[in-house]
């Protein structure tokens, strides 16, 4: 068996995590701007999702750049239940997350054959193909789109018109499970196996590792959780259409946070995704139309200043701990 056991470095962790999440909690407390309030929860599912994105692309080594198909899946999902069949959109969450993760591991019996930057040029073309099927299937709004309506500041159905703070617990909650997941899976013995593999994947199948099982799983469970932030996101914005949650752009934006902050490790996603979104909301705010693209501009500077100076992300620089790799007994 592989342990999780309490050890100084996990005790650590926790206690970052706890400081984290109180000073969360005293900042909403304390800011009742709706824009800020909207930075915040943005920032906070994207380090969900970039902390999902890290368990495939991060721990396992297999760079996606189709993660937007799986952001969509969940955001589609949940909204068709709702709309059509006035099912909760906390279990369209489950159910986006359970078909995202199952196309995954499909998707994976054909992808993983492929290694290096033709698995991430192949995930690219599956998602763009994904966006197309979309865009053009008038069953699910087509390029129109659907908008969900609205019928009361309500928990059962995740809709609130005022007051954004519930939006900002529901996504610091999802930040929290997928931190806990990463920490849990990066402790266990498929977070060895994982490691290995991206280490040397001849090497760990040699000392017997299940390299294509345990590449199959890494991508469900990446896909499940992307999944269900894309659930959140629709209910947050109240609208979706293929290019507001399946397009290139989103996937990028997915990845991005954990390579700036430091992939393959239990902090960068999140250190990432601090730093990139606010950057991004706030350019983009300030610059209006006539920034389309600035964005992108910002990200490249960000990637490649962080390449140069610290090749290990953000992280590296902050020294925040890691957790001890965990070897079998």
């Amino acid at each position: 068996m592989f342990g999780t056991s309490k050890t100084p470095q996990s005790r650590g962790q926790v206690a970052i995590a706890l400081l984290a999440t109180a000073g969360v909690l005293v900042f909403t407390r304390w800011v009742s701007d709706p824009y800020v309030q909207n930075v915040l929860v943005l920032t906070l599912m994207y380090a969900a999702l970039a902390q999902s994105w890290n368990i495939l692309g991060g721990y396992c080594g297999q760079i996606s750049l189709g993660h937007g198909l799986y952001f969509g899946i969940g955001a589609y999902a949940s909204t068709l239940l709702f709309v059509r069949a006035d099912v909760s959109p906390w279990l369209g969450m489950l159910v986006g997350g359970a078909l995202a993760g199952g196309l995954a591991a499909a998707l994976g019996y054909f992808l993983f054959r492929l290694s290096g930057h033709y698995f991430t040029i192949a995930t690219f073309v599956v998602a763009e193909v994904g966006f197309l099927l979309m865009l053009n299937w008038e069953w699910v709004g087509g390029a129109l789109g659907i908008q969900i309506p609205f019928e009361a500041d309500s928990w059962a159905t995740l809709q609130f018109a005022r007051d954004k703070v519930p939006y900002i617990l529901t996504a610091l909650a999802l930040a929290l499970i997928a931190w806990v997941a990463s920490l849990v899976l990066e402790r266990s013995k498929w977070g060895f196996w994982w490691r290995a593999i991206k280490d040397n994947p001849e090497a760990a199948e040699s000392l017997g590792v299940e390299v294509f099982g345990s590449k199959v799983a890494a991508a469900a469970i990446s896909a499940f959780f992307t999944a269900v932030c894309g659930s959140f996101y629709a209910q947050f914005v109240s609208y979706i259409d293929p290019e507001s949650v399946m397009s290139f752009h989103f996937s990028l934006l997915i990845a991005l946070p954990a390579v700036l902050g430091g992939i393959g490790t239990l902090w960068g996603p999140v250190l990432g995704a601090v730093v990139l979104i606010p950057t991004s909301e706030l350019t983009r705010s300030y610059l209006g139309g006539s920034g389309n693209g600035t964005d992108l501009i910002i990200y490249g500077a960000l990637i490649l200043l962080v390449s140069l100076l610290r090749p290990q992300g953000l992280v590296s620089l902050f020294a925040l701990p890691r957790t001890k790799q965990v070897h079998p007994s």
